[in-house]
């Protein structure tokens, strides 16, 4: 919350629900402070506390924040957000900014949600071991919160007490305070909550998906400058992550086809460690928190959206419809993108991409060259060039890797499918309801094979990282994916990073933890790669948050903003 808090936990229990399935909607009017010291108020309180999750993943603020700006993707032809992509003085100017301000006050308000948890339901009367769940759950999602923020903008204010007045100072905690704050927290929430969590608890925080979150918190703390024993935190991320891997009770395993991880209809497959569920019942997904003037509205997961290449206009046998999505055109993949997979062994390019589009537009079939039906070939990307010869016999549009990756060319290129929403009610309509994984095993193994590397235990990453690759490969070609010991290198895990998880919201946090975002984003990233300064590695803090605080000497602006 903004230091000038006000509760706001009556409208969060008025419209928040976390997951679908456990999670019902329930109207409740004249709610006052004392409504969280009883065992319902608790149960809304932790309801309220997930609640914030949609406000962040499979929304366009959080995609820009994530996404934008690094060495996998660039900037699309349409939106408000491109300087934040290009690292121009004006993504921290309207509404470029919009975004880190509506990132900071909503994080803000769910971790007061969780201090008035942690605080008063230990003086509730309710099932002492579900009161102590529903604590370990607040501490797991203030954790995740504080998570998010300390990423971002580096010494932050931190408070884990509730808070119910006005309070006009903040202060600047130190970046390892909070890192042992939030370790804190995960420690106590895996000692209590259980391993698993499926039926009508699906969605709810488990020992498994706080485990997966302290190794990479670990991993991301080992990196922290001023850190005493960045040894120590590397083996407790491996320690902790191969607990993930290898816990049976957890119940977590590999789905065995790459593509079959985003079908729609298999969402709750074993190997999401932690997802955000959403719905297609719209008050459910309804977030009004979320939704300040001028803001994102929140109703449902809009991933579908952003990815697309306009596909419906300037072609002949094409036209917008349900399966191909409504096409945003915000995130075009960098030639460091579309360069990354081996085609030939790897399942996850076209698992990833789409690179035909099918005559669906009668209107226009009489205009295409040469005879074309319905259902027949109107676009295609291929991942090589195809000479100009063979270019010139095809009946349908070819867009050559050249013409893709021409100057100016924003809104033809290969469109990630892996957040297509083909249940959205019409053509138009924005809101999706897939689940967004916020945490799947694979990455748990990604997150072993770095940790290990870093401790010098070679043999082990390699195992970690093959049964990753091993699972992307076409069938005969599990060889062709294997690495060996002289082959992994940090770059390496950033590109097999890159390959398993595109568009997961990871990318942004991948490159600062790493060190890597200022040379990457200057070696791949065409847009934002001339702009880009050492002190972007943190977000601005928001300026009417430093307008609040009447101890600005105290809490001031990130260097050079």
């Amino acid at each position: 919350m903004t230091m000038k808090k006000i509760l706001f936990l009556s409208i969060l229990i008025l419209f928040s629900q976390s997951c679908k399935n456990i999670l019902e909607e329930e109207i409740v009017s004249g709610i006052t402070a004392d409504y969280y010291n009883t065992p319902a108020g608790i149960e809304d309180g932790v309801k309220a506390t997930y609640e914030p999750l949609r406000s962040w993943y499979g929304t366009q603020r959080g995609y820009t924040l994530t996404v934008f700006g690094t060495d996998t993707y660039t900037k699309g032809a349409d939106g408000d957000y491109k300087p934040v992509n290009d690292y121009i003085a004006t993504m921290n100017t309207p509404p470029s900014n919009t975004y880190f301000r509506e990132t900071w006050n909503f994080l803000y308000q769910a971790i007061n949600t969780a201090n008035t948890v942690i605080s008063r339901a230990p003086n509730v009367t309710m099932a002492e071991d579900r009161k102590a769940i529903r604590i370990a759950e607040a501490k797991f999602l203030r954790a995740h919160y504080y998570f998010i923020l300390v990423q971002m903008f580096g010494p932050i204010h931190l408070t884990l007490e509730e808070t119910t007045t006005i309070e006009t100072t903040a202060n600047r905690t130190p970046v390892l305070e909070i890192y042992a704050a939030i370790i804190a927290d995960l420690e106590a929430a895996a000692s209590v909550l259980p391993a698993a969590a499926r039926g009508a608890d699906y969605g709810r925080a488990t020992k498994g998906a706080t485990e997966h979150m302290l190794a990479k918190v670990h991993l991301t703390r080992a990196t922290i400058e001023g850190n005493p024993n960045p040894t120590e935190d590397y083996q407790k991320a491996a320690t902790y992550a191969k607990s993930v891997i290898e816990t049976t009770a957890y119940g977590y395993s590999l789905v065995p086809v790459y593509a079959n991880v985003f079908n729609q209809d298999n969402q709750e497959n074993p190997e999401v460690v932690f997802a955000v569920q959403y719905t297609t019942e719209l008050i459910t997904n309804y977030n009004p928190n979320a939704n300040p003037a001028g803001g994102e509205f929140n109703d449902g997961n809009k991933g579908h959206l952003y990815f697309q290449m306009e596909y419906d206009a300037g072609h002949k046998g094409t036209k917008r419809d349900i399966a191909n999505g409504r096409p945003f055109k915000r995130f075009k993949p960098t030639v460091y993108t579309q360069n990354l997979f081996n085609l030939s062994a790897d399942t996850r390019y076209t698992a990833s991409f789409k690179q035909v589009w099918y005559a669906n537009n009668d209107a226009t079939l009489d205009q295409v060259t040469g005879p074309m039906k319905l259902g027949d070939t109107a676009i295609y990307l291929p991942a090589f060039e195809m000479p100009a010869d063979v270019k010139a016999t095809k009946k349908y549009k070819v867009i050559n890797p050249s013409e893709v990756n021409s100057a100016g060319n924003y809104r033809y290129f290969p469109s990630l499918i892996k957040f297509l929403d083909p249940r959205r009610a019409s053509i138009q309509d924005e809101r999706g309801s897939r689940d967004f994984m916020v945490a799947r095993l694979s990455e748990t193994y990604l997150i072993a094979a770095e940790a290990n590397l870093k401790l010098g235990n070679i043999s082990d990453a390699v195992n970690y990282i093959n049964v990753v690759r091993r699972r992307a490969a076409f069938p005969g070609k599990t060889a062709d994916m294997e690495i060996t010991a002289d082959q992994l290198t940090m770059d390496f895990i950033l590109d097999e990073r890159a390959r398993e998880l595109l568009g997961e919201m990871h990318r942004w946090f991948d490159l600062k933890r790493t060190g890597t975002l200022i040379d990457r984003v200057k070696k791949y990233n065409p847009d934002g790669g001339p702009n880009i300064q050492p002190f972007h590695v943190l977000r601005p803090i928001p300026s009417d948050q430093l307008d609040r605080v009447t101890n600005k000497e105290e809490f001031q602006q990130n260097p050079g903003y």
